[in-house]
């Protein structure tokens, strides 16, 4: 336990991207958008802070130690804090009007708009996750750093596209309806709901690196590949799972307050001819 320690080089990389963002929404807000119209919201700055704080406790403490050469269900739980914590929270705290310059950029924006279609959106982060799942390429990442970096990186640039079809800051690229957003829940559940299967119900140890490592608890390594696999299921698709339910009564509170919301949205007005 002694050799465990505060990564103050990471630490110090997502203080100046705090840093940035609290420049950017506060005292450098004029350079971006009229500073008298939008107003900075407290709420989306605590957001996208503990979106900070999230990564600095999985990458910067002793957890990233524990993660990387002790125990795969660490790791899994490491996973779960960047992609179902960190990264949601980090979107939802963006305002469009810091996400629109991208939208707007010839080279970002047709990748921002090709990634974040609901079903690329998918695709990408599926694929992303099973492939670094992957016996040869996750033992990698244990004893490569840089691999482990790349892992981490690619987990997040995929996840922000995965729940933008659910927390879309911006209007141009808007949110999914409320069904779909359900719908689209649901089908992201899958691929990890079948990997967690995988790592639960094996009968043997599938990454050789955590098979061979010192053991700090008293758990063997089968058991701890078991447990990372119940985690991810546990925590991962039942999160999901929670949050279409939320996302149900959300829409059907809606539609009692305005029962006349759904017949609009099939059939919207004509648009007036501009003159």
């Amino acid at each position: 336990m002694t050799d465990f320690h505060i990564h103050w080089e990471i630490a110090a990389q997502l203080a100046l991207i705090e840093a940035a963002y609290l420049l950017a929404i506060g005292p450098l807000r004029h350079h971006f958008v009229y500073r008298d119209v939008v107003r900075p919201s407290r709420g989306r700055a605590w957001l996208f802070s503990l979106g900070i704080f999230i990564i600095f406790l999985a990458e910067a403490t002793p957890i990233h130690e524990l993660s990387e050469e002790y125990l795969f269900s660490v790791h899994m739980t490491q996973h779960l804090m960047l992609v179902l914590g960190a990264v949601p929270l980090m979107l939802l705290g963006t305002p469009a009007w810091m996400v629109r310059p991208l939208y707007h950029h010839p080279l970002a924006g047709p990748v921002l708009r090709w990634c974040t279609r609901p079903l690329i959106a998918l695709v990408l982060f599926n694929v992303t996750l099973a492939a670094w799942h992957l016996p040869q390429l996750y033992d990698w990442t244990l004893w490569n750093h840089n691999a482990h970096i790349l892992e981490h990186i690619t987990f997040m640039v995929t996840a922000v596209f995965m729940w933008w079809p659910i927390l879309s800051p911006l209007p141009e690229l808007p949110r999914l309806t409320y069904p779909l957003q359900m719908l689209y829940l649901f089908v992201q559940s899958l691929v990890p709901g079948v990997l967690a299967a995988l790592l639960t119900f094996s009968d043997r140890v599938i990454y050789p690196t955590y098979g061979a490592a010192p053991r700090i608890s008293s758990l063997d390594a089968l058991a701890d590949q078991q447990l990372g696999g119940l985690i991810m299921k546990l925590v991962g698709t039942l999160m999901l799972w929670v949050l279409a339910t939320v996302i149900f009564f959300i829409w059907a509170n809606r539609d009692e307050r305005d029962p006349g919301a759904e017949e609009r949205a099939l059939h919207p007005p004509p648009r007036r001819q501009k003159i």
